[in-house]
């Protein structure tokens, strides 16, 4: 919006020690037309500003007959919904919490969107705070190595520490099958089993 109003030439009018200006009797003719483009300027500014507002919004700042006003009231308004914003983005990651039988690198992407989300509003989360959230919210199935991560002393930073979880993620993801592996053998054992009759009722006899 800043862009066009510029690029009109009437960004002028929300300069604050700009003063509108009206046409007095024995003004020249220089000052009455002066006066009357800062009028047209001030008249085309508000059109434009209240044209690129949602409906329930223009209805709100349309009794609005000063630009600045206008101006000043959207961008107080702006302001209160980015510190809102901010304070629920940054109440959820520091709130979020992994849970086992999910991807580990699917919620640390859920949680880097967070971060993405903040530095679009200029709030920059430092990468050390960022590497220590992530390791404290490793759930409890990796917990040794969530020790070994605390107790390193190496520094990471964040991209060294997603190359470390996705490695080991994919370490896991064999050893989990192995183990269900033998569970699937002793089920079909067992159904077996319950096939098979313990007394023998139901067994050919051998013919004499």
């Amino acid at each position: 919006m800043m862009f066009l109003l510029i690029f009109l030439k009437i960004a002028y009018v929300l300069d604050v020690n700009h003063l509108a200006t009206q046409s007095q009797e024995g003004d020249t003719d220089q000052t009455r037309a002066t006066c009357a483009k800062q009028g047209e300027d001030e008249l085309l500014y508000r059109g434009h500003i209240l044209n690129a507002l949602s409906d329930r919004l223009f209805d709100l700042y349309s009794s609005i007959k000063s630009p600045l006003e206008i101006w000043n009231a959207l961008e107080q308004k702006y302001n209160n919904e980015k510190q809102g914003t901010y304070k629920f983005l940054t109440m959820n990651y520091f709130k979020f919490a992994m849970h086992d039988g999910f991807s580990i690198m699917d919620q640390v992407h859920e949680m880097q969107i967070y971060v993405s989300k903040l530095k679009d509003l200029k709030i920059e989360i430092p990468e050390s705070i960022q590497v220590g959230a992530i390791i404290a919210e490793i759930p409890l199935s990796w917990n040794n190595y969530r020790n070994k991560l605390l107790y390193s002393t190496e520094d990471s930073s964040i991209d060294q520490l997603l190359k470390h979880l996705r490695i080991e993620e994919e370490t896991r993801i064999p050893d989990k099958m192995h183990q269900m592996q033998p569970n699937s053998k002793v089920n079909y054992a067992s159904k077996k089993n319950k096939n098979t009759n313990p007394n023998g009722v139901g067994k050919k006899r051998k013919s004499l």
